[in-house]
């Protein structure tokens, strides 16, 4: 299957309770990190709620 890589760029500093938990299940919690994750419509949707805080790396 496809994979996307998704990189913090934004603080999780306050941030609600459920950004910061959705950061952990990207696989994210610093910044500049980058994490390589399947592309399915679950982690797209993580992504999609947290526009302000995570990017979409081009391999």
């Amino acid at each position: 299957m496809a994979t996307i890589k998704v990189k913090q760029v934004g603080s999780p500093i306050r941030r609600t309770k459920d950004q910061r938990a959705t950061l952990i299940g990207l696989g994210l919690n610093k910044m500049h990190r980058v994490s390589e994750l399947e592309d399915t419509p679950e982690v797209r949707g993580m992504i999609r709620k947290l526009p302000h805080l995570v990017e979409i790396v081009e391999a």
